[in-house]
């Protein structure tokens, strides 16, 4: 009876944590910017799901992109992949570069809707 049930709590222990990683991105705060080499400000504060249920966005998609030749894809999301898979740090072409892609997305958004910030110091806090 003692082995059925450590088995059965083992079981129990092993699952939450083979599932604890998919809570992981709930806890996200700043943007990731370790793909600048010489960062001049530190990473955008970023609250990924505050952000998101404030703003009203429930497609993923309106932030995690996908084009191809030029044509953005309706009803696809690049949420597997880091921006900089797409965006290198320079423009190439008509792909803007990394930062680039990040202001036009997040603070042009921001421009659009007439809402959210859009200084430096508003972001990149200090």
């Amino acid at each position: 009876m003692k082995t059925i049930a450590l088995v059965a709590l083992s079981l129990i222990i092993g699952t939450v944590l083979a599932i604890s990683p998919v809570w992981s991105q709930d806890e996200m705060t700043v943007v990731d910017n370790t793909d600048f080499p010489n960062a001049q400000r530190p990473p955008s504060v970023f609250v990924h799901d505050r952000h998101n249920e404030n703003a009203g966005i429930d497609d993923c998609a309106v932030c995690h992109h996908v084009y191809d030749e030029g044509q953005l894809l309706e009803d696809e999301s690049s949420e597997d992949q880091r921006c900089v898979d797409c965006h290198y740090l320079e423009r190439m072409g008509d792909q803007p570069g990394l930062m680039e892609a990040f202001h036009a997305n997040c603070k042009g958004c921001h421009e659009q809707e007439g809402n959210g910030p859009i200084l430096c110091g508003e972001c990149h806090v200090r």
